[in-house]
């Protein structure tokens, strides 16, 4: 269940208790009147059952709620209530099928500024390729996918492309055309000290056999770029966050980056660029991926607000 938080001038408290009074899905309807300042007027709140969320957030905004006022959604942990479970019950759909779109903006929104935390990440992360790649090392490799943070701008992508929503695709292309090359860049620095200092030589490279994969571009490169998008995505709008570490895990982003970077401080020309290939053949599978699952996604569950309408896109 989710906590909806409505505040609305007074003379538009009435149609929203009656709206959510109707609603199959939504219990214990509250209503606070003359508490809110900004604006003058009421707080309404209820419990919606996340399956109704999607419709009940859009409905509440062609009223012109969230032009004169606020709806928010909080995650409920526990609650105990029949009366909630009996509206959980009744309202249409199953939950794992809800995508409730404010909070996917919102989400992908957040996921894909670009600031200091995610620079330093996705640094940190194509630094982490880059040792698991000298080494050899399978495990660092995979911490490496761990720890980079460059599935939310390829959310926030198809997110962008569904919604028609320009600045969050501006947003989320910058993050990706600037957090790459910084981290690159950095990555290419620090090499250059390893290799003075006797940690990295171009023969390194030779004899690879955990951390192959990174480079070696073939039909399981695009499959599995595909296959993550696909689950990242039904991840992200089914409120199951704890999978998209395996997402994450199993695309060659970072790890291709790394190599690339080696590769072209040891003047593997030819390495480097299929390197360069497998990251782009990742970066655009997961995003055409992600994209075609949201499309079935909202096909499925039903529209939510019209693109350019409804409620504007949420703050953080």
């Amino acid at each position: 269940m989710l906590h909806l938080r409505v505040i609305c001038p007074a003379d538009e408290s009435a149609s929203v208790v009656g709206f959510l009074g109707t609603e199959p899905g939504v219990a214990h309807v509250v209503v606070a009147e003359g508490v809110s300042r900004q604006p003058v007027g009421d707080v309404v709140e209820a419990v919606v059952a996340r399956k109704a969320a999607e419709d009940v957030v859009r409905r509440l905004a062609e009223q012109g709620v969230s032009r004169r006022g606020q709806i928010s959604l909080q995650s409920v942990d526990v609650l105990l209530s029949e009366s909630a479970a009996a509206a959980e019950r009744n309202a249409p759909g199953e939950d794992a099928d809800a995508v409730i779109w404010e909070e996917l903006v919102a989400t992908t929104g957040e996921e894909s500024r670009i600031n200091p935390v995610y620079l330093g990440f996705l640094t940190i992360a194509c630094l982490l390729a880059a040792a698991g790649v000298i080494t050899d090392s399978a495990i660092t490799l995979v911490g490496a996918m761990v720890v980079s943070p460059d599935f939310g701008p390829l959310a926030a992508l198809a997110v962008a492309a569904v919604g028609r929503r320009h600045e969050l695709a501006a947003r989320a292309a910058l993050a990706l055309c600037v957090g790459y090359p910084v981290a690159m860049l950095v990555t290419a620095a620090l090499t250059l000290v390893a290799h003075l200092g006797g940690l990295f030589e171009a023969g390194d490279l030779a004899n690879l056999h955990e951390a192959s994969f990174v480079y070696e571009v073939g039909p399981f490169s695009v499959i599995v770029a595909l296959l993550a998008g696909v689950a990242g995505m039904i991840a992200l709008t089914s409120a199951k966050p704890s999978t998209l570490v395996g997402v994450f895990i199993s695309v060659t982003t970072v790890p291709a980056a790394g190599f690339a970077v080696l590769a072209a401080v040891a003047g593997d020309w030819g390495r480097c660029g299929e390197a360069a290939l497998q990251l782009l053949i990742n970066l655009s599978g997961v995003s055409v991926a992600a994209t075609l699952t949201l499309l079935v996604r909202r096909k499925h569950v039903g529209p939510g607000p019209a693109p350019g309408r409804g409620a504007p896109e949420p703050a953080r």
